[in-house]
């Protein structure tokens, strides 16, 4: 490369570090404005970053319940049916003269028909009995849930101690027990669960097995039903119907009360107020083999349902996948807002800065006009204003990524969101920092350049 060629780099280069240091000069000399210029883009990028964080985070949190639901489940539920309701809706339809149709509630036959459905690889029954544990004099509520081997399954959970039921235990309905890391951690503190016995009611069960730990958010509780298998005792679902509880099997206790009731009228006005649940089960769990069929399988199971209940409502259909998606469409809309609030923050930073920078040249009239005199080209002008406007914009950005992720770790803390801020977030959040302070820096700079040096000078 010839000399002179070297000489011309070298200037330019050169002048370009004269004008930026000028124009970070400038930038000193009123630190406190410069501060009020840059707020918009701070609060914009920590918008930003913000926005992200929480939009990653229920990204991430869909997909967890996705995962702990499984996403070729249906859900069938059995509702408890409300006497005072009930009546309400009697008198509605007409009242007496309306012909009462019986159903069995949900039952394991149930279970066994729609296991049978050609798209349906598994169905999981699961009964939920309130009840009290006990060993060596240590007490504890909780609740036990019959279930079978594909509860755990749908659940993606295995043992860390022992093993699940066997087919014999669950078909001859064994007094054993699975137990959750919580209920480990309350009755066997120092010993291995696995071979000792616990205490549930009038039956000692033997532990077969200890679950492994799962963290489950409160959310994910109460919208999908998703259970807390950290804090039950698990048995087989055949074992809590005939040792425990089965609502659809009449006892003698069952006859005499209602004999009673019968007889000598509604006096006990809190029973009959109470809740009516005569269900076998509780809930049902369909798996089903290839997620494009979940809602032709939906409608399928819908039809069994309203066939083997003569056509009551005293179930519900839920498809997890579909909530999820709606929950997922929602948070998205929601996600595109609080996009367009933080790209209205940095559009406002953004005519922050052209107005403060044009203000700046209104200023500087004399300083543009004496550069020019002594030698200055337009493009000097250009780069002085412009490296201004950058780096407001580069010290803003980075203001506002430290503010961003503080707003973030501030909102998993206090409000319980899970948040997750990424490389992605904070790269796309500073890149459009800077492009709004080479946009809006750009119109300033030009009109700095083209001040007219003698009428610069004359300015007052």
């Amino acid at each position: 490369m010839p000399s002179w060629q070297n000489t011309h780099q070298a200037v330019t280069l050169d002048r370009l570090l004269f004008n930026f240091r000028i124009g970070l000069e400038a930038l000193a000399t009123n630190r406190f404005r410069a501060l009020l210029t840059s707020l918009g883009i701070i609060f914009g990028v920590a918008a930003v970053i913000a926005m992200l964080a929480i939009g990653s985070g229920a990204e991430r949190e869909i997909l967890e319940q996705i995962r702990q639901v499984g996403s070729n489940n249906v859900i069938v539920k059995a509702k408890v049916e409300d006497p005072d309701k009930k009546l309400q809706d009697d008198d509605k339809a007409g009242g007496k003269g309306k012909e009462k149709r019986f159903s069995p509630g949900l039952t394991l036959l149930d279970a066994q028909n729609l296991a049978n459905l050609p798209a349906v690889r598994f169905v999981s029954p699961e009964i939920e009995i309130e009840a009290m544990f006990l060993r060596e004099g240590i007490k504890n509520n909780g609740k036990l849930i019959g279930v079978n081997n594909h509860y755990f399954e749908v659940a993606g959970i295995d043992v860390a101690e022992g093993h699940l039921f066997t087919q014999n235990q669950l078909e001859n309905a064994e007094a054993v027990c699975v137990i959750g890391r919580n209920v480990k951690a309350r009755f066997f503190p120092d010993v291995n669960p696995v071979g000792q016995v616990l205490k549930c009611g009038a039956t000692w069960l033997t532990v077969v097995g200890v679950l492994e730990g799962r963290a489950i958010s409160d959310a994910s509780v109460q919208k999908l039903s998703i259970r807390n298998l950290n804090v039950d005792v698990y048995v087989p679902v055949k074992t809590a119907l005939l040792r425990y509880k089965n609502r659809a099997r009449v006892t003698i206790e069952d006859i005499k009360n209602a004999s009673q009731r019968s007889f000598f009228g509604n006096d006990d006005a809190n029973a009959k107020k109470a809740p009516v649940n005569y269900h076998q089960l509780d809930r049902l769990v369909v798996n089903v083999a290839e997620s494009r069929d979940v809602e032709p399988a939906t409608e399928l199971i819908g039809k069994v349902l309203a066939r083997r209940h003569n056509g009551v409502p005293d179930y519900e259909i839920v498809v997890p996948e579909l909530l999820l998606k709606q929950e997922q469409r929602t948070r998205n809309l929601f996600n595109v807002v609080l996009a367009v609030i933080a790209s209205i923050s940095l559009l406002v930073g953004g005519i922050g800065i052209m107005n403060i920078m044009l203000a700046s040249v209104l200023e500087r009239i004399k300083e543009i006009g004496l550069r020019l005199s002594l030698g200055a080209r337009k493009r000097d002008i250009v780069m002085q204003f412009m490296a201004e406007a950058v780096t407001i914009s580069i010290s803003g950005g980075l203001l506002g990524i430290a503010l961003g992720v503080l707003i973030s770790y501030g909102v998993e803390k206090l409000a319980d969101i899970q948040t997750i801020v990424t490389p992605l977030s904070v790269g796309v959040s500073f890149f459009v920092s800077v492009t709004v302070g080479l946009i809006f820096g750009i119109y300033p700079a030009r009109r700095a350049s083209e001040q007219d040096p003698i009428e610069s000078l004359r300015h007052e």
